[in-house]
């Protein structure tokens, strides 16, 4: 922010409220907003403001069903707390605000900023515009104005990290809307990207997760096909990094350099999420993939020899228009051979504005959903398989926050696998923080989780431990006690019962 721009910050600390919807680059993008209000002098309001707040931020998704339907609803919920406070203010940005940016404030006359995906950074000034001027503010830019990492952010966890290393897309999937809202993939440089991780592990971060749009496409704004293997390699040479992820990678893009990066590299995690989408090749090619289910599970096939612990996750999409029954069992072939530790496995449903929407074949609807159920049933018997073979390993883990909904009833931990597995393990007699590791050996497995119940072998406290520790003290005054913190990094929960892939990642 400019000393200009900070002119226009807020006089008086008002609290602001985000919602967030889509994929990890929502998220991500959310992260900065916070940091922007934040820094030009707005607090955030407590958990469960639920609209209480003077300023609202709608950070939205375009391609769920019926995604501005949700905005709208939400919206109108907002309108009578908006004229019983005045001064209160809403924003909405993200991809739907891109699309629609020129029906919102029609439909919702009380909303009053709107801005897009490209500038992020402009949220503090045109809230102060709109609060000077009594109008409502809409401002789309139609490219990048800003890399979102140059921004101010306030980070969810104290020990791990997103790290964008590229924006937008240059596939054509038919499904995905992407690249429409988002632009052109623009790569940031090496140099940029290792300079931030090196900040974030020097503040106590140790897992980041690289993302972007087709995040192992990077290098091709840069003119170097072997630019996502270096950037892992170089991620390895940095002391104090203890694990490396990234999402969501394209099977176009994933070539062997990158498959020996990951196996050579001791900090890249053995985890990879593969969006399959199809395993029939006369749907991926309606699709406008580029692969064939024979090299996907080609590249399936590379990583399992390089990294015989791999758990690998993916996203599919049941009922493209067209699809038969023949290309269903096709997909379920792809599934058996691929035996995916776990999955995103979604019903197809129409977004205004991709070339799917208006296809020929589109599927009824009960037919999707009973493909769609066996589907979900096959891959709920696959991960429980793959989880079984985890039963007698010693795990490394790294504790988290949140994960395990009944730890407290149960008396234990949860935190992350190196291969991202869930674990639940019993707390041990000594203090056990977030970002903190913990040895533990595996005894039973359930098809989404595992769990260690025998004693801890052994816990280490980490520099992300004192991180997150310093952190809760700074927020309370006092010194913290044992509260467990981790955002869903890396890979979401399995087989969630959505309509639609997350924001077209992959």
């Amino acid at each position: 922010m400019t000393s200009s721009d900070r002119s226009q910050a807020v006089d008086v600390q008002r609290s602001y409220e985000i919602r967030t919807y889509g994929c990890q680059m929502n998220v991500h993008d959310s992260e900065r907003l916070s940091g922007l209000l934040e820094d030009a002098g707005y607090v955030r309001a407590p958990e469960g403001a639920d609209g209480d707040a003077d300023v609202v931020v709608f950070n939205t998704c375009a391609v769920r069903e019926n995604a501005d339907n949700k905005l709208y609803g939400n919206l109108g919920r907002l309108a009578p707390m908006k004229t019983r406070r005045p001064g209160m203010q809403i924003a909405v940005g993200g991809c739907l605000a891109q699309k629609d940016r020129d029906t919102i404030v029609t439909r919702a006359p009380w909303v009053d900023v709107v801005f897009g995906t490209h500038n992020i950074g402009k949220l503090p000034v045109l809230l102060e515009r709109a609060r000077v001027q009594e109008e409502a503010q809409v401002e789309i830019a139609e490219s990048l104005e800003a890399f979102p990492s140059t921004l101010p952010t306030r980070r969810e966890s104290a020990y791990a990290a997103w790290v964008s290393i590229s924006v937008g897309c240059n596939n054509t999937c038919t499904f995905c809307i992407v690249p429409a809202l988002r632009g052109k993939e623009k790569d940031r440089r090496p140099g940029d990207i290792l300079a931030e991780i090196e900040t974030l592990v020097a503040e106590g971060v140790s897992e980041i997760t690289l993302l972007g749009q087709n995040v192992n496409a990077y290098g091709s704004d840069i003119g170097d096909r072997e630019a996502f293997s270096k950037l892992l390699r170089a991620c390895g040479k940095i002391e104090g990094l203890e694990r490396v992820r990234f999402t969501s990678p394209h099977p176009r893009d994933f070539t062997d350099d990158v498959i020996a990066a990951m196996a050579e590299t001791p900090n890249v995690m053995p985890q990879l999420h593969m969006p399959l989408q199809s395993g029939s090749d006369t749907v991926l090619k309606a699709m406008r993939r580029s692969y064939r289910q024979e090299r996907f599970l080609g590249i399936i096939d590379k990583v399992r020899a390089a990294i015989p612990h791999a758990a690998i996750s993916t996203d599919i999409i049941v009922g493209f228009p067209g699809e038969t029954e023949e290309d269903f069992e096709q997909t379920m072939h792809t599934v058996r051979e691929a035996r995916f530790a776990n999955a995103f496995t979604f019903q197809y449903s129409k977004r205004p504005g991709t070339p799917a929407a208006t296809m020929d074949g589109q599927i009824p609807k009960q037919v999707v959903q009973a493909r769609y159920e066996r589907l979900v049933a096959l891959q709920e018997e696959i991960s429980w398989d793959e989880n079984k073979k985890q039963v007698g390993r010693t795990l490394e883990v790294m504790v988290a926050e949140g994960e395990g909904r009944k730890d407290g009833a149960t008396h234990r931990l949860s935190g992350r696998a190196p291969d991202n597995r869930l674990v639940h393990f019993s707390k041990p007699d000594e203090e056990v923080r977030p970002g903190d590791v913990v040895t533990v050996e595996i005894t039973y497995a359930a098809p989404h989780h595992l769990l260690a119940e025998g004693p801890v072998a052994s816990v280490r406290r980490t520099r992300a431990g004192d991180a997150w520790q310093k952190r809760q003290e700074a927020r309370t005054g006092r010194p913290a006690g044992v509260m467990l913190g981790l955002p869903k990094i890396g890979v979401p929960e399995p087989l969630p019962a959505a309509a639609a892939p997350a924001c077209g990642l992959g």
